[in-house]
């Protein structure tokens, strides 16, 4: 007995020093900061209490809540839904001295746990996304509150069962305006951004509804209920008082604390922007006092982000912590005599923060770049301020930074093979070269053909005599963001010097806010005097769906598009949402579409606030592969993240999403890029694999992972091209139409952040994604799905200038295309006699597309982004990319080889060789945050 006693302890000894060195392998402390790696992109963190003990609940970016203790044990985990959680409130509800953990889930449901990560009970009404929720205490009860997209707030018991809906018609002030006016509803309606309790000095507790209908314009306005009433008590719309000395424009709020600020016993609202960096604002509402305050964020670097706040006792003074950036702020309350702020300046920017209550801890989520740590800061150690400045996360940072620099150690002893075909030319059209990396780009433009750095910069527009504009809102139009002071004369002036000692350059020739930055005839001129030499005219947002743009076109954009014909000039037309899939076929489009300036216009997109990357990336390809245009662009911009401006959270410093991104694009064709700088040391490794080689840009006839399956736009449905494009209101959800209208793409509004895509919708059963959140590198595990331009039938275009689909492709596809048409919302017969409902036909393209993929060379399954494409004729390079856009991860490809045999099968930059005998398929890892360039040798021409 005392034998087998012994040997149980030793057993429980050992066991408890496994669990001693997990906690501390996965945690580091800094002398005031605590890091623990959680292995997931933490997103949200708020801290629970079990008995009085605190501990930290974290929200990723897949949907899994998991609680964490402070000694860094992952205490339990639950993937909940595997959609992302839009809010996570923490309060006992049950009064049995644990808190459970409330969740509002993108799914539109809304979860509650126990404190070991139990699922107590459920609540959903409908499917649009939960997005703020809540308890309140009266008396001896608590009731949870919720709202979302619907524009309804719930109330529901401590077990979840409904108690009363209020519907915000009932008490919204918020009004509807825009271009689009008659597409949004005329009601005032709001959908909840925030739903928070805030205590009064007797005690008791008051609900307050920060209630808003547009994620990008309208800060919105504070409603305060007492508990289950039916309307609020007070309202109060968020604004400016008007006697500040400087302007304020106060955004959208992405951040709502309370605290007692001035000991009065009632509690303080904090409310922090969710914006551009440059226009950051903290706002404080007292609301005993009825009073609004401010303290503006300065010193921000360009980037999209949201200011969060808490309050800490800083050298025994009450003092504002607000995180923003890669910065945090410290400064006293209003009404305070101490004016002076104290800046603290770190390596990167954190997805959320907050304060543990118990004990004073500020938590920091994941990092902006991909991170996998929560971060605990210990305000009462003297060294957390230098501790914050000098934070290294580790984690999936540090692989990161790692796999990319094993990426580029094994380039530089890659040589590209004598055998390689030549590659497209890539313009890198906006890159910004700081003063070490010029030896580097002048060695790239030396001695590789490709890329080609273009000059960029923007200078003043022309301040000239608009009475020849015929049309009277274009006539009037103006950038506010521009200066418009200068004569033709001086501008041309200014951008002789852009072209000298360089091989081109790349300007804003005008913006969908005005067109006329400069005359036609201006611009005329400077691509005469660029004698030559590459000159791309961005147009950024220009997708006005009126005649007025029919105007525009017709008056500035063909003609300037005819002259650039022979001028060595390029029309980057950088538009937005489902522009290339939608407002590319209506009518004023059509000589675009026809291929009459296929040497002219590079389609390109702003990403900003979008839910369809996937259908963009198709719809460039498709118009690319047609024949209407012979190159396709893309852009790296901070905002490229924010796909909810209410959360911005795009201020990411380790620019690894921009390099998969890019490797992407190019790997399937992209030559023309317009990218922000952040890290350009970083990012140079793009140059070099495109320098090298090891990055092939193919020709459009060289690519062989495009699906044989096909799926055209004809004259899209109007309702499919409003919802696409109004992707900042909140207001549209309309549960009847929704039930009574399946649409081929669909959820693409401002209602859907993060939403599931439905089961027939074309990004599912196309592109293989799940939800309406950055799917910049979507898997199309049956090949890239174009959307094209109608081939056949009645709904082709006629007098077409460019070939046939199947014409411009590889030749394998010359006989196994299939076409499917739509509109967005059905699908058509090609003779126009037929329609067919989105949510049965889809099963019919679904089972075409994966028999299709039998006839590709290799198609590959897996988290990953891929491209085949033929280098040589028996040779073809596989690109695979780890495809968690800002939530990077190690990642396993499964290639299937389908119609070929390889001889051979080779990483060419690491040097690894893959089995190739008696095979069909092999795995290949990816690591976090990377990409790999494998060669297949055939044994005969393909």
């Amino acid at each position: 007995m005392k034998k087998l006693k012994a040997v149980i302890l030793f057993f429980v000894l050992i066991t408890f020093y496994n669990c001693k060195s997990f906690a501390q392998s996965n945690s580091t402390n800094h002398k005031g900061i605590t890091s623990i790696d959680t292995g997931l992109t933490i997103h949200k963190v708020r801290t629970a209490l079990n008995k009085g003990k605190s501990y930290i609940i974290g929200s990723s970016f897949e949907g899994t809540i998991l609680a964490v203790s402070y000694k860094g044990d992952i205490l339990w985990k639950n993937k909940l839904s595997g959609f992302m959680n839009h809010d996570v409130w923490c309060r006992d509800i049950n009064n049995d001295g644990k808190d459970e953990i409330l969740v509002a889930n993108a799914n539109g449901t809304i979860y509650c746990l126990d404190s070991k990560g139990n699922l107590l009970w459920n609540f959903k009404k409908n499917d649009a996304p939960m997005y703020a929720v809540t308890a309140i205490k009266k008396g001896n009860d608590v009731n949870i509150v919720a709202g979302g997209f619907d524009k309804s707030i719930y109330y529901l018991s401590s077990k979840g069962e409904l108690v009363k809906e209020i519907k915000s018609s009932t008490f919204s002030i918020e009004k509807p305006w825009s271009k689009f006016k008659t597409e949004i509803p005329d009601s005032n309606v709001s959908t909840s951004n925030f739903i928070r309790p805030v205590k009064k000095a007797d005690g008791t507790e008051i609900l307050v509804v920060l209630g808003t209908n547009n994620h990008m314009n309208v800060a919105g306005t504070l409603y305060f209920f007492h508990t289950l009433e039916d309307l609020p008590f007070k309202k109060v719309k968020i604004q400016a008082n008007k006697d500040l000395k400087k302007k304020i424009r106060i955004r959208p709020l992405g951040d709502f604390k309370t605290a007692d600020l001035n000991n009065d016993g009632n509690q303080e609202i904090i409310l922090g922007s969710s914006s551009h960096a440059n226009d950051i604002l903290v706002s404080t509402y007292d609301f005993a006092n009825d009073k609004f305050s401010y303290n503006r964020i300065t010193k921000v670097k360009f980037g999209y982000d949201i200011a969060h706040n808490v309050i800490i006792n800083d050298n025994n003074k009450t003092k504002y912590l607000t995180r923003v950036g890669s910065q945090i702020y410290l400064f006293s309350p209003p009404n305070s005599n101490d004016k002076n702020t104290e800046r603290l300046l770190s390596k990167y920017a954190y997805n959320d923060m907050c304060k543990d209550p118990a004990t004073n801890n500020v938590i920091l989520a994941s990092s902006q770049s991909g991170g996998s740590c929560i971060h605990i800061i210990d305000t009462d150690n003297k060294n957390w301020k230098n501790a914050f400045k000098k934070l290294q996360p580790t984690g999936k940072i540090a692989q990161i930074i790692e796999n990319t620099k094993n990426i580029k150690n094994n380039l530089d002893k890659f040589n590209k093979p004598s055998i390689q075909s030549k590659s497209q030319p890539v313009y890198l059209m906006t890159e910004k070269i700081p003063g070490n990396l010029e030896g580097l780009k002048n060695d790239i433009s030396n001695n590789y053909q490709t890329p080609i750095f273009l000059n960029s910069g923007n200078i003043d527009k022309e301040k000239w005599n608009r009475s020849s504009i015929k049309n009277d809102k274009y006539r009037e139009k103006r950038d506010g963001r521009m200066k418009y002071s200068l004569t033709q004369n001086q501008i041309l002036d200014k951008i002789k010097s852009k072209y000298e000692n360089q091989k081109g350059y790349a300007y804003w020739a005008g913006h969908g806010n005005d067109p006329y930055m400069y005359q036609l005839e201006t611009t005329k001129k400077i691509l005469d005097l660029a004698d030559g030499k590459k000159t791309v005219l961005i147009y950024p947002e220009l997708e006005d769906h009126s005649k007025d743009l029919e105007y525009v076109l017709d008056d500035l954009i063909y003609p300037l598009a005819k002259y650039s014909q022979s001028k060595n000039a390029n029309i980057f037309l950088r538009s937005k949402n489902i522009f290339w899939l939608g407002s590319n076929y209506l009518k004023p489009w059509s000589r675009l579409m026809s291929g009459e300036f296929a040497d002219v216009f590079v389609p390109s997109m702003e990403e900003t606030t979008d839910k369809s990357m996937e259908l963009s990336l198709a719809g460039r390809m498709g118009i690319w592969a047609s024949g209407a245009v012979n190159s396709w662009g893309t852009r790296a911009v901070p905002d490229n993240a924010s796909f909810d401006r209410s959360r911005q959270i795009g201020y990411q410093r380790l620019p690894n999403h921009f390099l998969r991104m890019l490797v992407f694009h190019t790997a399937n064709g992209a030559q023309f890029i317009n990218n922000f700088s952040i890290d350009q040391e970083y990012m140079s490794v793009y140059w070099e694999l495109i320098a090298k080689g090891a990055l092939y840009v193919p020709k459009r006839n060289e690519i062989l992972s495009i699906s044989p399956v096909h799926v055209s736009m004809k004259d899209p449905d109007h309702h499919f091209l409003n919802d696409g494009s109004n992707v900042k209101w909140t207001t549209f959800y309309d549960e009847a139409f929704e039930k009574n209208n399946p649409f081929v793409m669909s959820r693409l509004n401002g209602t859907w952040p993060g939403a599931p895509v439905t089961l027939w919708d074309f990004s599912r059963y196309a592109a293989g994604v799940k939800e309406r959140r950055l799917n910049f590198l979507a898997p199309y595990p049956n090949g890239m799905v174009l959307i094209t331009p109608p081939q056949k039938g009645v709904f082709a275009q006629k007098n077409v200038i460019r070939k046939r689909l199947k014409d411009n492709l590889h030749p394998i596809y010359k006989n196994i295309m299939k076409e499917y048409i739509t509109d967005g919302h059905n699908y058509y017969s090609a003779d126009g006699t037929q329609t067919f409902r989105a949510d049965e036909y889809y099963q019919k393209i679904e089972k075409d597309l994966r028999d299709s993929a039998k006839k590709l060379p290799i198609t590959v399954s897996g988290d990953v982004a891929w491209v085949v494409v033929q280098t040589s004729p028996t040779h073809l390079r596989l690109t695979l990319i780890d495809n968690g856009y800002i939530n990077p991860n190690n990642r396993k490809a499964i290639v299937t080889f389908n119609t070929i045999t390889p001889i051979s099968i080779k990483d060419i930059l690491d040097g690894t060789i893959f089995k190739t005998s008696n095979t069909k398929s092999i795995e290949v890892n990816i690591p976090c945050g990377a990409f790999r360039f494998i060669d297949v040798e055939l044994s005969e021409k393909l």
